[in-house]
């Protein structure tokens, strides 16, 4: 009977134990939304051997849509790392 205890002990992990909180995987999936929103602004037509697509070089698809990647790349990277502060009750 003692060693159930022990185990219901260790099973129910408190808050502040854990590696990642709530607020850590609500920030890495908007991180992950914006780097797919970086990706689909790169999104485009191609330049064909028989017609020339002036849009390749477009501001959004060669600045907007890498660095909004980037940033999520950035933003993932902090949720992953940051531990939320301890609040007391």
């Amino acid at each position: 009977m003692e060693s159930n205890k022990k185990n219901d002990a260790i099973m129910r992990e408190s808050e502040s134990d854990k590696p990642l909180l709530r607020i850590n995987f609500i920030a890495m999936c908007v991180a992950a939304l914006l780097i797919i929103a970086g990706f689909a602004l790169m999104l485009g037509g191609a330049t064909t051997e028989t017609e020339f697509n002036p849009d390749i070089f477009s501001t959004r698809r060669i600045v907007v849509g890498p660095a909004l990647a980037f940033i999520g790349f950035v933003a993932m990277a902090v949720a992953i790392i940051v531990k939320p502060r301890k609040t007391e009750k």
